[in-house]
This record gives structure tokens, C-alpha cells and sequence, in this order.
């Protein structure tokens, strides 16, 4: 035991230092090791993240020895606590002496206590330590501070006075029954037996009863029955749990209600048992009474055991706006035992009882109307094109994808057996459940497994009919896999909308980030998957789900084609889906004319991705040299694909070099293949990556587009492994000796600043959103190229080291006054441009601080930052033509042709030279 407490102890060591520390000295860094210790804990795993954050900021850590009294029964609590591990023993006293304590339970792991300190209310029991254990442990002021903010996360995982379970544990409901017009044999047996005991031990309880004049034989009151029954046995622990043992045999017709009502009741009301029915009916013989005194309570028991169920049917069958503050207790009580609702902390009142004997409860493509939840029996739940995805049973719920989306039903529910049973709950009332209840979190499940999960978010307000205005909300997709979160995308798109109209952002996040989760090889075949008609249905079901269905993923298609544009014809999956997608369009326009309206824009874009790669054959565009900026002046800069070839230089160990080419995206594998051909042996070739300072990097075969990541200077070369050690810089990546200080001062700050504008404008227009992607997530995952972003990106460095540069070669000090007023200057018409990359790089080489690339932790969150550059790109740039002069060819020449020294170490020497360290 103290071993195990020891290694316990090394490996939360790092979590419980950070609790024990006050809250105000917890550091964020101390709240995230906390959060994610917690998260693992079951005592947590339900907990919304906001509380779980506020409980990080404000717990503290408490550990206790077996046999410790945390505090005594009728203290005034100071603390709320919640088990970690270990366990701990509820004692509870009828007298003032502890001594006289029992234990009548247990807290065990995932147990909470003590929230007495709400309302300052003495404690109910003592609570001790039965072994070693661990406790979160929050104060009274900061339990009160997170139960008024965070009310209803909390209410459904506090139940006082001995605490709770925080995780409910799976309780299958039991089956329910409608009222039967024969007994059981069972229940028959169960009648006999108590009325044989009340004539034997009570028989007072039995006889004519008159009522306004009328006389009512052989009856029986309600509240005599209940008051008897709760006298008879030790099972039954109350006046509930009595009159649903009598409502069993209300529903079986064993006992009978005078006027025939159903629902058994603790009034003045009169019963009669089956029996007594008929005149005369014979008293119970003496072996009669024994017998029945011997079963009594085995008959008890089992009534025990099957009342709560008649009870509820007996809630169920009232209309909802009859049914009492009791029955809306017992009703909440009993759901927390059924699987889909144990989430649920409110009351709920609008559920209704269901019988199905049909062999559907709904089709795929209906309205969605009601939610269902499972009481007895089982069902299939049916797609088109998959057949059964899975079995719903006892406990489980359905239908309320379709309330959620307000879309058409996603599947077929069929019934696995007769007579099923189901609580069935409106649209409206189960809107009204998702308002008031913290149903934040919507999952659907195949094959026991979560495929979709929903939240739910603000979505603005609305005006109502009274002229309110109203919050409204709407659920997102969290996580889920990718067929499924397709097609719930098909299933909740808006036909009406027009292709250029704002659509739904998440839907756009989804095109844009597939790439991600679902490539277009996985991607392709869903969609075609999606498409084909129907195999189940009327002819007139299977025609009008096909048409909204087939318009969806055509709508969807022709999004996801006008965002990649150009980029499909890099993909040899996504154009044979195309082409085949355009052919089985055109063929279902014959049976469907509805899809003409969507042929020729499908038409215009398979066209234009299938026609361009043709005419780039021939106009084949080789870059003669990466990053050479000083193209032709009347063209439009055009962006870098993937396929485009390069003549690029790589240099050996004696620093010759050899002139490749090859696309783009060549890999480093394929670099090195390119190298051996031309050097006639590549036997153990490596490729290097060696920046101007001498840091050499060796590049991993499956790299892609590496031309693109070298540094400003930067320079590849091939070698032996062997020979790695050997490589050292080319004088030429030490850069210019020289600066250009002359020709720069003759130039107008502004004119530089503007032209610095315009080039940064090309570049940046260049980059596609989906370079951000590749980039962010690793373009080797994708074997795409970033050049574009890449580009850009070494824009801003060779503006920075362009700054240091050009001040460190310049040894007059009054020249040097005058180019740090000059570049000054420049940033500030950077900024007045909007010109932020060049205004920032201005700014940090003037503060010759090295530039470091910080390593962010990116999630799917990326698409907020892609639809950013996506917004950016849309926006158009026009030069302002009064702002050229005469000189503003030289000054484009220029600012695109920056001469630099991009190695700190020689910037920094260069520096100490100018202006040597003061003693």
C-alpha cells in the first residue's frame, strides 16, 4: 500500500505542486497542468471546460491517512469536496454522542460532498476516511462564486445531503406495459394474495361504502390501501412507492377503480379488487390465509419491483398540463436512469407515452417532428445505399438530427420486433428541453461509436412577432468522422441560396480544410457515394429525395471547384471525378430535368480545369532562376504551381555546381535522383541545406519543394555523408561588400515605399489560402508546394537584413544618421500604404533583433486564420498613378533586387567596427 502510494505520489508530483499553491501565485502555465490532470480524472470527464478552468484556478489538493475525520455530522461546512481516489465512509447518528455513528454508505471515486455550504446548513453526516484518499477541496465563498455563475453545469452534478456520483452509471430502464384486458397469472396470483391478507389481518378494509347518497360494494379506500401496504413490508419505503405497486394491479385489472379511471391514487377514492366484482364472492379458507401469509412477501417484492414502471406509465398517460410537482419528481428520477436523457439536470414535463405496432416509426427524407427515446424493444436505423448502420435499443434515442439541422430525416427507423415502446417528445417541446436544459453537446452514434458531434453557439438575434428581439443558437460541428460530417453538411445546405451568396462559414471551413481530414482521393468517392438514386421507397419518394440530394452535392461540388480553381488540375483523383461527375449529371438530367439549372456551370468549370492543363503544355513555364524579381515589367506576376519546372543550381563538396531541373515539388529523393544523372554516380548522396553563417541542415528524402526554404543566402549542396562535415559557405552567400547607399539616397522615400508596396501586393496575391494548409500542417503530408507563401515569407527577412545591411556597410557616420532617418521615413509611408510586412520588417532590422520563428500548436481553429488571407487576397490593390515619377522604373528595379547579408554573426563584427563597445 505504501509503495503504491509512493509511485502515485512521483507521478502526480508535478499536478498536486501546482495545487497546493495559492491561487493567486498559479501561473497560467500551473492552471494548463492542472486543467489536463483533471481532464483525465472521472470525476471530471463530464465537467463543461469553463467550470473545470474555474475549478483549476480556485482547488486545492488535500490527501488524508485511513481513519481521518474530515468533519462531523451538524458542523457548519466551510468546504465542498470531491473524491480523486481512495474512499471515504458516510456516518450518520440519531443521538448527539458520535459514538453511536453508523455507517450508511460509501463515497467512492467520482463522488462529490458538502454542497450543505449553499445555504450554510449544518452538515448531515460525519464523513471519515475508510482508506488512504485524495480530495479536491474548494472554498464556501468560491463554491458559491462558481454555483451563481455556472448554475447549470453544476445543478445536475450536485444531489444532496451524501453526495453524488458525477459520472451517473449506466441503469437500463426496465420494459413498460399498457393496461391489459387479461391479468398475468403472475399479477392474478399477486391480487389473490393481498386481498386474502387485508380480509384476514384487516378486514374492516373491505366492505359497502356509500358516496352521495349511492352505496359502492365491497370497496376499498386509497389511502387505506396505501397506509396498509406501507405496513406490511420493509420494502416499501414510501407513499410513491406504495401507489405504483397498486398501479400495477390497476393496469392489469386485478384492482379496479369504481368510475373506471386508470390512474390509482392516494385519495379518498374506492377500489375494488377483481374478486369481489362478482356477489358473493367466498371468503379466504384458513389454508387459503396461510398460504398467502407464506407468499406475502415474496408478492411484495416483486410489486416493489415493476411499481416504479407502472407508476411512470401512470405519470406518461396524463396530459402534461395535469401532472403534479410530485409526478414531475418521480418522472425526473426515473429518466435519469434511461441512457440518452442522464445528462439532463432540469425537470422535464412533455414526454409522451408511444406505442408502435407499424413496422416504421419514420423514412429517410420525411420531416423531422418528434425526438423518440426507447423504453422497450429495438430498431434498425437504415440509410439509403448502406443499409443498416446500427441497432437502437432500450435506453437509446433517435431523431433529433433532424430537429437540431430543422433538416429532413437522415435515416429509416424500422422496427425490430412487435410492439416497441418509446417516449416520444413534439419539435417545439424538445426545442424548448435544448433552451432550458444544458443539451449544449448533440452526438449521433453508428456501430456504438460517436460520428458526429454537435455544440451549440450563439447565432445573433432575431426579432419576434412582439417585436423582441430574441437570442438564437444554432450547433456546429465539433468533431466526427469525415463521411459523417459530409453528409450532414448535404443534408443542412441551403438549395436556396445562389452560388456568390454569403453560405454558411463552417460549410466553407469544410472545403477548405478537407484537405486536412479527407483528401480528395477520400473525398471524390463520398461524394459520388452520395449521389446515386435511392433503393428504397415509393417512385415518387425515391425521385424527390434523389433531386434534393443530387442538387446538394452538386451545389457542394461546384464550391469546392471554385475554391482549389486551378489547383485540380495538379490532382489526377479530383479531375477523373470531375469528368466522371459532369457524365452522370448530364445522364440524370434525362429523368430529372430539375438538374438542367445546374448542368452548364458544372459544364463551365470542368471545361476550364480540364482545358487549362492543355494550353500550359503548350506555354510551358520554366523558372530560369526561383527567385529571380526581375521579370518582365508588363506581365502580370503569375503564381508558382507545383508543376512548374526549375533550373536550379546545386553546389558539390568543391563547390562547382551542377544545374537541375525539375518541378517544383520534386521531393529530395528526386533531387538527388536529378543530381546523380548529371554527376554520372549518386551512390550515398545526401542533400544539404547551408545557410551564409555555416549551419548546414540535412534534408529528409520524402521533403518536398525545398528550393523554396532556403534563407535569403542560402544554398544546397550534394555530398557523401561522409563527406557532410567537410561542407563549408560559398564566398558569394557572404553577401555584398559594398552598399548601395549611393544610389539609394538619390531616391524618394515615398517612391521606394510605394514600389516596396506593389511587389509585396504581387507577392502576396500570389499565395492560395491552401499554401497556409500545407504549410501549417506539414506540405510533405500533402506533397504540395508552398512556394508562393514561401516567397513571401522570405520577402520580410530580406527586408530586414536589407536594414542592417545597408546601415553596417555604411562608414560614415553621417551617412549612417541619414539612412536610419531615411528608413524611417520608408516605414512610415509602409504604414500609410497598409503596408504592414514591410513596415514591421523596417522596424525589426532597424532594431537588429534576430527574427525566430515561433513554433505554434495549431487545430482545426487554422480556418479562421486561412479565411483571413482568403479575405485579404479578395481585396483589390490599385497603384496610385500621381505617386510614379520619373525615377520609379530604377526605384522597381530596386526595391525588387535587395543585395543582402542575411549572417548576424558578420553583421554584428561589421557593427563593432563602425562603432567599437564603450569600456
Amino acid at each position: 500500500m505504501v509503495a503504491a502510494h509512493a509511485s502515485h505520489s512521483s507521478s502526480s508530483g508535478e499536478w498536486i505542486a501546482c495545487l497546493d499553491k495559492r491561487p493567486l501565485e498559479r501561473s497560467s502555465e500551473d492552471v494548463d497542468i492542472i486543467f489536463t490532470r483533471l481532464k483525465e480524472v472521472k470525476a471530471f470527464e463530464k465537467f463543461h471546460p469553463n467550470l473545470l478552468q474555474q475549478i483549476c484556478l480556485c482547488g486545492y489538493y488535500e490527501n488524508l491517512e485511513k481513519g481521518i475525520t474530515l468533519f462531523r455530522q451538524g458542523d457548519i461546512g466551510t468546504n465542498w469536496y470531491a473524491v480523486l481516489t481512495g474512499s471515504l465512509d458516510v456516518k450518520v447518528s440519531d443521538t448527539s454522542n458520535h459514538q453511536d455513528a453508523v455507517t450508511i454508505c460509501t463515497l467512492g471515486i467520482g463522488t462529490a460532498f458538502g454542497e450543505s455550504i449553499l445555504d450554510n446548513t449544518p452538515r448531515h453526516a460525519t464523513i471519515v476516511t475508510r482508506e488512504y484518499s485524495e480530495l479536491l477541496r474548494i472554498e464556501q465563498k468560491d463554491f458559491k462564486a462558481l454555483w451563481e455563475k455556472y448554475r447549470q453545469y453544476m445543478s445536475g452534478l450536485l444531489t444532496p445531503p451524501y453526495g453524488t456520483p458525477l459520472i451517473e452509471p449506466h441503469i437500463p430502464h426496465r420494459p413498460t406495459k399498457t393496461i391489459t384486458q387479461v391479468p398475468s397469472e403472475k399479477i392474478l396470483r399477486a391480487g389473490k394474495i393481498l386481498r386474502n391478507t387485508i380480509l384476514s389481518r384487516a378486514p374492516h378494509m373491505i366492505r359497502d361504502r356509500k358516496y352521495h347518497l349511492k352505496t359502492y360494494r365491497q370497496c376499498c379506500v386509497g389511502t387505506e390501501l396505501v397506509d396498509w401496504m406501507m405496513q406490511q413490508s420493509p420494502c416499501v419505503h414510501s407513499r410513491t412507492q406504495a401507489v405504483g405497486m397498486w398501479q400495477v394491479l390497476l393496469e392489469e385489472g386485478v384492482l379496479n377503480h369504481v368510475d373506471q379511471e386508470h390512474h390509482f391514487q392516494d385519495k379518498y377514492l374506492f377500489y375494488r379488487f377483481l374478486d369481489d366484482e362478482c356477489e358473493d364472492a367466498p371468503l379466504p379458507t384458513e389454508e387459503e390465509k396461510k398460504e398467502c401469509d407464506e407468499e406475502l412477501q415474496d408478492t411484495m417484492l416483486l410489486l416493489s419491483q415493476i411499481g416504479p414502471d407502472a407508476h411512470m406509465r401512470m405519470i406518461l398517460r396524463k396530459p402534461p398540463g395535469q401532472r403534479t410537482v410530485d409526478d414531475l419528481e418521480f418522472i425526473y428520477e426515473e429518466l435519469l436512469h434511461i441512457k440518452a436523457l442522464s445528462h439532463l439536470s432540469t425537470t422535464v414535463s412533455i414526454f409522451k407515452n408511444t406505442t408502435h405496432h407499424q413496422k416504421g416509426v419514420f423514412n429517410q427524407g420525411e420531416e423531422g417532428t418528434s425526438w423518440y427515446i426507447i423504453l422497450k424493444g429495438s430498431v434498425n436505423v437504415v440509410i439509403y445505399g448502406k443499409g443498416v448502420v446500427c441497432t437502437l435499443h432500450e435506453g437509446d434515442d433517435f431523431g433529433k438530427l433532424a430537429l437540431v439541422n430543422d433538416a429532413p430525416r437522415a435515416a429509416s427507423i424500422v422496427l425490430r420486433e412487435d410492439n416497441c415502446h418509446f417516449l416520444r417528445v413534439d419539435k417545439e417541446d424538445f426545442n424548448r428541453i435544448l433552451r432550458d436544459v444544458e443539451a449544449n453537446t448533440v452526438r449521433l452514434k453508428e456501430h456504438d461509436q460517436d460520428v458526429l458531434v454537435l455544440e451549440k453557439i450563439p447565432a445573433g438575434n432575431r426579432v419576434s412577432n412582439q417585436g423582441n428581439s430574441q437570442p438564437q443558437h444554432k450547433y456546429i460541428v465539433m468533431s466526427g468522422t469525415p463521411e459523417k460530417i459530409l453528409e450532414h453538411f448535404l443534408e443542412t445546405m441551403r438549395l436556396e441560396a445562389t452560388l456568390n451568396e454569403a453560405t454558411d462559414s463552417v460549410l466553407n471551413d469544410f472545403i477548405m480544410m478537407h484537405c486536412v481530414f479527407m483528401p480528395n482521393s477520400q473525398l471524390c468517392p463520398a461524394l459520388m457515394a452520395q449521389y446515386p438514386f435511392p433503393s428504397q421507397g415509393t417512385e415518387q419518394e425515391k425521385m424527390d429525395y434523389a433531386l434534393n440530394n443530387k442538387r446538394r452535392v452538386i451545389r457542394l461540388v461546384l464550391q469546392w471547384a471554385a475554391l482549389y480553381g486551378d489547383l485540380l488540375q495538379e490532382d489526377e483523383a479530383a479531375m477523373a471525378f470531375l469528368e466522371e461527375f459532369y457524365v452522370s449529371v448530364s445522364d440524370d438530367t434525362r429523368m430529372i430535368a430539375a438538374l438542367k439549372e445546374q448542368l452548364p456551370e458544372l459544364e463551365k468549370i470542368v471545361k476550364q480545369v480540364s482545358e487549362e492543363p492543355k494550353a500550359q503544355q503548350k506555354k510551358h513555364k520554366v523558372l530560369l532562376q526561383l527567385f529571380n524579381t526581375s521579370d518582365d515589367r508588363t506581365q502580370k506576376r503569375q503564381p508558382i504551381r507545383g508543376s512548374d519546372e526549375v533550373l536550379f543550381k546545386v553546389y558539390c563538396i568543391d563547390q562547382t555546381y551542377t544545374t537541375i531541373r525539375v518541378p517544383v515539388s520534386s521531393s529530395v529523393k528526386e533531387v538527388i535522383s536529378a543530381v546523380a544523372d548529371k554527376l554520372g554516380s549518386g551512390e550515398g548522396l545526401i542533400i544539404v541545406k547551408m545557410s551564409s553563417g555555416g549551419e548546414k541542415v540535412v534534408l529528409k528524402p520524402h521533403d518536398v519543394s525545398v528550393f523554396t526554404t532556403l534563407s535569403v543566402n542560402g544554398r544546397l549542396f550534394a555530398c557523401p555523408r561522409d563527406q557532410f562535415d567537410s561542407l563549408a559557405p560559398l564566398p558569394e552567400q557572404e553577401g555584398p561588400s559594398t552598399g548601395t547607399v549611393g544610389t539609394f539616397e538619390l531616391m524618394s522615400s515615398k517612391d521606394l515605399a510605394h514600389q516596396m508596396t506593389i511587389y509585396d501586393w504581387e507577392l502576396f496575391n500570389c499565395v492560395h489560402e491552401l499554401e497556409l494548409i500545407y504549410h501549417t500542417f506539414g506540405r510533405h503530408n500533402f506533397k504540395k508546394t508552398t512556394a508562393n507563401l514561401d516567397l513571401f515569407l522570405r520577402r520580410f527577412n530580406e527586408i530586414q537584413f536589407w536594414v542592417v545591411t545597408e546601415i553596417c556597410l555604411c562608414s560614415q557616420l553621417s551617412k549612417r544618421v541619414q539612412l536610419l532617418k531615411k528608413y524611417i521615413k520608408i516605414a512610415a509611408h509602409c504604414k500609410e500604404y497598409k503596408n504592414l510586412n514591410s513596415f514591421f520588417a523596417i522596424i525589426m532590422g532597424l532594431s537588429n533583433v534576430a527574427v525566430s520563428r515561433l513554433s505554434l500548436t495549431w487545430e482545426r481553429m487554422i480556418a479562421n486564420t486561412v479565411r483571413t488571407v482568403k479575405f485579404c487576397r479578395s481585396q483589390s490593390f490599385n497603384p496610385d498613378a500621381a505617386l510614379t515619377n520619373k525615377n520609379h522604373q530604377d526605384v522597381r528595379s530596386y526595391v525588387r533586387q535587395l543585395n543582402v547579408i542575411d549572417n548576424q554573426r558578420t553583421l554584428s563584427q561589421m557593427s563593432h567596427r563602425l562603432e567599437p563597445r564603450r569600456a
